[in-house]
Formats: structure tokens, sequence, C-alpha cells
């Protein structure tokens, strides 16, 4: 199938689909007039990739565990390389969670403040 096809199929844009062609998420082969041409497995692999960018994964961390998916959700295979690649993204983000609610209670207390400040002015 064309790059449109497998657009329309997955209903991910031609240009996100070049580019996980770029990232090596994607190989499809070539005709005769040089367009791309995928295979009906391409609708599955689209599927996983986003899925995976859903979680939060990167195009290089989802090329790594890519060759682990089967299936749409997609189940991943056991082994310990692919889980130190989920639990370093997991705590990555609950640094960035923590730093968040560290800002976030930063400006409550700034709020706090300044209304403090404006009640006085009365």
């Amino acid at each position: 199938m064309l790059i449109g096809e497998l657009s329309r199929r997955t209903g991910v844009h031609a240009h996100q689909l070049r580019y996980y062609e770029a990232q090596g998420l994607l190989e499809p082969g070539r005709g005769a007039n040089g367009y791309r041409e995928y295979t009906n497995d391409a609708v599955l692999t689209v599927t996983q990739i986003r899925r995976l960018l859903e979680a939060g994964l990167s195009t290089q961390e989802i090329g790594f565990m890519l060759p682990c998916a089967t299936g749409a959700a997609p189940d991943l295979e056991s082994c310990p390389e692919l889980l130190a690649v989920l639990r370093a993204r997991l705590h990555g983000l609950d640094g960035h969670i923590d730093t968040l609610i560290r800002s976030r209670q930063a400006l409550h207390d700034y709020i706090d403040a300044t209304e403090r400040h404006y009640q006085g002015c009365d």
C-alpha cells in the first residue's frame, strides 16, 4: 500500500509516517516508481508506535522496544533491557512530576502572599 492508504488506515498524517521512517521505526519498500510501499504489517507497527508515544516514550526508545512488541496494545516481550528502558522513563517522569508539584506549590505561595498584600492595602 502507498503512504496515503497507510495514512487513511491508521489516522496518522503522511508527514508523521515519513518521520517514523526517518527515525528507523518504519521500513517501507520502494516501488519501481520510487514511491514508498508498505506491507499490511505497517498498520500494526504504526498502531504500536502511536501507543508507545502516548506512554511518553521517545522515538529512540520506541526503536529499541519495537522489535519486542506484539499485538496492537502492544504487548512487550519481557527482557531485562526492555524493563530497564521502561523503568528509566518512569523514573524520569516521576522526577518531572515532583518538579511540577514544587513549582505549583511555589506559585500557590506567591498567589497567597500577593493576595495578603492586596488585602492589607484596602
